[in-house]
């Protein structure tokens, strides 16, 4: 089959063809960012390339100075950004340049798309690299062919970034890729020598291979009687210095952001960032940041996630997991080791004494800048939580280790303000304990609403006791591994009797002993009503408005697991809630003066299905339900 036979008109996949859409509308503000994606494309392809040619040599096919070259031609109005790394394949060409593989992509393009003003930030945030070359160019060619393979196994890739694309095979004598940009209308800024050189300075400076142009334009004799001469000759036009190594005196902050942009593929300035060298037994050189937003693939389990991985400056890969616990998977950077060898592979990651040492030391160093965040800068603090508060409460059940130190910085919503906002520290919660309290009280909802209206507060809001407010999916997992903070333990008050020692008065303790002998005979009537639906049923010393709420016990998994865990379609042992009872309620006073046999149980099951509501458990008949409570409300 000859290279033309071969040629293939394909449709881009649907979350292209509308990335392409939001790119071309939304950086038009921002256009330069072009050549920045493409050469940092190529400085990818380039580290592949010195990866795989650790275990085949013969990859460098007799070339191994690695370069990048930009060039221009202003007659035919074309950009070309040329390098000599890894290249691709026919089908790695498709699934680069013609796919999406990211998870959730649809659905999170689909929202971007309905935005009157899409953020490009989000944008950036699909690694739109290639992508960004439509910005300035109404059809964009590349050639590449994969190092390893044959001349003619080279592939062309052409298209005006609509709909389609044209593939076919070509010869390629160079292995690599060439990008040309034939340059839309109004564009010609570009087709400028320092122009282009201005970008690479501002943006590119730190890629560690030489990017390199032709010399300016000369002229010869008169300016204004020789015309321009154009120069053959090339030169690097920039440092192509690998930024960590430097002093940290001697690097500039923009220098730091441009290279998280690049290693990041973010088009946002990082948060925050640390570098850090450590020498003794173990010498590295570590470069990590925070990003300033999440990433909205952060919860996909399939997500490629780590620091990018040198040792002795040669690049070993791109996302080594093995360097990052999962609850700071969100961690973007570089370490750079000398005590690993060149041929390390991912087996070698996971059995390394010298890796150990190095995630210990990232993620010391990751939370002793948050914590320094914290105290220095609430504002900024608080910005990281909003984007990474979740994330982070996954430490507290993976790393023991540093429990205490991640305990420090979670925040909560608590009964204090009532507020959504996630700002208290548990240490401030702590100095404002009462000097009898001994112990953290919390509950744990679907929402911040139902949080804070859950009728289990009644008590602790009249005695004036704070209590947090945790809404989050992942507060009930966190909760079960954050036994205690500063020597006080935690308390669900979803769980157990309520114990407020001396806090409760001497009174108080009377009347609730009053109550439960006057309720005796109540509480075993309703305790066969309901019958195997509870644990027990007895008297409740929580609430103050609400006639009637569910807990479990102190062993139990609380309700709100149970429910979790069931819409999860998982299998537990299940434990049956007790029904407590408000004996000051009008309701269950009402209730305790029926002597029909028939409207008691109406009111017992009635009341028992409204507790399970207030605790978000669906109910199994939701339709007797209401035929239950509009008959008893036409009796009132």
């Amino acid at each position: 089959m000859s290279i033309q036979e071969q040629q293939e008109t394909l449709n881009f996949q649907a979350e292209v063809k509308q990335l392409l859409h939001l790119v071309t509308h939304s950086l038009y503000s921002n256009k330069e960012i072009f050549l920045r994606e493409l050469i940092s494309n190529a400085s990818d392809a380039a580290d592949k390339l010195r990866f795989e040619a650790l275990g085949d040599a013969a990859l460098y096919e007799n070339e191994s100075e690695l370069k990048i070259w930009v060039n221009y031609d202003k007659e035919a109005r074309t950009i070309t950004i040329r390098d000599n790394g890894i290249g691709m394949s026919r089908e790695e060409v498709i699934e680069n340049l013609g796919t999406i593989a990211k998870s959730g992509t649809r659905e999170f393009l689909a929202k971007l798309g309905s935005e009157k003003t899409p953020d490009a930030n989000l944008i950036g945030q699909f690694g739109v690299g290639f992508y960004s070359a439509f910005v300035v160019a109404d059809q964009v060619e590349v050639k590449t062919r994969r190092a390893g393979m044959n001349a003619d196994q080279g592939v062309y890739w052409s298209s005006a970034g609509e709909g389609e694309y044209i593939i076919k095979n070509t010869v390629k004598p160079q292995r690599g890729t060439e990008v040309i940009l034939h340059l839309r209308e109004g564009e010609d800024e570009f087709l400028d020598s320092w122009r282009l050189r201005g970008i690479i300075t501002k943006y590119s400076d730190h890629i560690l291979l030489p990017i390199m142009m032709l010399k300016p334009e000369t002229f010869i004799g008169d300016e204004k009687d020789e015309p321009k001469k154009a120069s053959t000759e090339e030169e690097v036009v920039n440092k192509a210095t690998a930024l960590w190594t430097l002093p940290k005196s001697k690097i500039q902050d923009e220098e730091y952001k441009e290279l998280y942009k690049h290693i990041a593929h973010d088009f946002e300035d990082p948060l925050l960032w640390s570098h850090n060298k450590v020498e003794g037994k173990l010498e590295y050189i570590s470069l990590l940041y925070i990003p300033a937003r999440a990433p909205f693939d952060l919860w996909n389990r399939d997500r490629k996630q780590g620091l990018k991985l040198y040792v002795h400056r040669v690049f070993i890969m791109d996302d080594a997991e093995q360097l990052l616990p999962g609850y700071l998977r969100f961690v973007r950077g570089i370490v750079d080791s000398n005590d690993l060898p060149l041929n390390v592979s991912r087996e070698i990651l996971q059995n390394s004494h010298v890796i150990d040492s190095i995630r210990s030391g990232c993620v010391k160093r990751i939370l002793d800048m948050l914590e320094d965040l914290s105290q220095t800068d609430a504002e900024k603090y608080e910005k990281f939580w909003i984007q990474f508060g979740q994330v982070l409460k996954e430490g507290v059940g993976e790393d023991f280790a540093n429990r205490d130190k991640i305990a420090g910085l979670l925040r909560f919503s608590s009964t204090k303000a009532d507020s959504p906002e996630q700002n208290v520290m548990l240490k401030d919660y702590v100095a404002r304990m009462a000097p009898e309290q001994n112990k953290i009280y919390y509950v744990i909802a679907d929402s911040f609403n139902a949080a804070k209206n859950s009728p289990h507060l009644e008590i602790f809001r009249k005695k004036g006791i704070e209590v947090l407010l945790l809404h989050d999916r992942v507060d009930e997992w966190m909760a079960s591994f954050l036994p205690e903070f500063a020597g006080k333990t935690f308390q669900s008050v979803t769980k157990g009797t309520v114990d407020l020692g001396s806090i409760e008065n001497k009174e108080e303790q009377e009347k609730t002993k009053q109550s439960e002998e006057e309720f005796k005979d109540f509480i075993q009537e309703t305790k066969k009503v309901l019958g195997e639906k509870v644990k027990d049923v007895r008297l409740t010393e929580r609430l103050i408005d609400s006639p009637c709420c569910l807990v479990v016990d102190d062993q139990d998994p609380s309700i709100h697991l149970q429910n979790m865990l069931k819409a999860a379609g998982q299998n537990f042992p299940v434990s049956q809630p007790i029904f407590e009872i408000n004996p000051q309620h009008p309701l269950i006073l009402k209730m305790k003066a029926e002597t029909n046999t028939q409207q008691f149980q109406e009111w017992a099951t009635l009341l028992f299905e409204q507790a399970q509501l207030v605790q978000g458990t669906p109910l199994e008949d939701p339709a007797t339900f209401i035929k239950r409570m509009n008959t008893l409300l036409l009796k009132i």
